[in-house]
């Protein structure tokens, strides 16, 4: 691990006065679960890192009816699957919160570190000089690609990790920023860029933006929600494929839908045949079935990952007939 100068400012104000200073060479800390993995291996060489952790404000939970629920982005994954209200009322966000970690990661995870974690891809991760490092080569496009996105690539080929993410944006949450003035707010559907969009980053963050908090709106009635990982091995593990839904009912009608998947694009994907279709159905498996069935039209097998669209397809049937019934 190389040298830096380590901060840990009080405010949001001087945080993000540090972060944009010297930009390229400044990175922000939270739980650091897994910042200090990428620093280790040289992949992230920063000459300063900003502890957050000081800055209070950011460690809240709060609901109010009618208004919904507030994450500090230092919210940890525990406090998030412990909070009885999430519990309660979110489930999807609890399942996922749940299904990250073992329980020491996830009482050093925080939310916002997790958003905006950096993609596992081991090519990216290992010394390979992959385009997200400014290379000129995609390795996994002829390489090993079993995990590899199926949808959303090109010319870099990584998957976003983030499982809470997948969760937020079935329940249509928006992403709070500081930028060093003033706070701003936008859609996570809007927060994530694929990598036609930009090479070397996953969100819209700029120099000296931080994410203060995500804000979700009080769930309504007849609404449920759930979230289903795949993962390679039965303990804690990244996902292979992951889906969240959100329904809305009336009666048995399905008036409104939220389906998205994880582990299979560059970014936490929000299916839209699948979402706009379930809309005024009644659902049974016959219909249900044949909507998942004409989803992911625009996938694609780069030779080892084909097997990820099948996947997807039956996880999100099955998810929808669950919340269905």
């Amino acid at each position: 691990m190389k040298n830096f100068t380590y901060k840990s400012p009080a405010s949001l104000k001087d945080a993000s006065q540090l972060l944009g200073d010297d930009w390229s060479q400044s990175i922000a800390l939270a739980g650091g679960t897994d910042l200090l993995n990428l620093m280790k291996n040289e992949v992230e060489t920063p000459t300063r890192v900003v502890n957050l952790k000081q800055i209070k404000e950011l460690n809240k939970i709060e609901y109010n009816s009618g208004y919904g629920l507030k994450l500090g982005a230092l919210a940890t994954i525990a406090e998030i699957a412990a909070h009885p209200v999430i519990k309660a009322k979110y489930r999807v966000l609890h399942e996922a919160a749940r299904e990250i970690a073992s329980p020491q990661l996830g009482n050093m995870g925080t939310l916002g570190g997790n958003l905006c974690q950096r993609p596992r891809c081991w090519y990216y991760r290992n010394e390979f000089p992959c385009l997200r490092k400014g290379g000129d080569i995609c390795y996994a496009i002829d390489g090993k690609n079993k995990f590899h996105c199926i949808i959303g690539g090109g010319p870099c080929f990584i998957v976003h990790p983030s499982d809470m993410a997948v969760a937020l944006m079935a329940l249509d949450a928006n992403v709070t920023i500081f930028d060093g003035e003033k706070n701003h707010t936008v859609p996570i559907s809007e927060f994530y860029l694929l990598p036609e969009q930009d090479m070397y980053r996953e969100t819209v963050l700029k120099p000296g933006e931080i994410v203060t908090h995500i804000y979700v709106p009080d769930v309504g009635s007849g609404e449920k929600s759930g979230y289903f990982k795949f993962k390679e091995r039965g303990i804690w593990d990244f996902a292979v494929v992951s889906v969240a839904v959100m329904l809305r009912k009336k009666g048995k009608t399905i008036r409104e839908a939220r389906v998205t998947l994880g582990g299979i694009a560059p970014k936490p994907w929000l299916e839209p045949h699948v979402s706009e279709n379930l809309i005024n159905l009644v659902p049974d498996e016959d219909n249900v079935s044949a909507i998942c069935d004409q989803s992911l039209r625009n996938a694609f097998d780069l030779g080892q990952n084909g097997y990820k669209i099948l996947l997807a397809k039956n996880l999100m049937k099955r998810m929808i007939l669950k919340l269905a019934s």
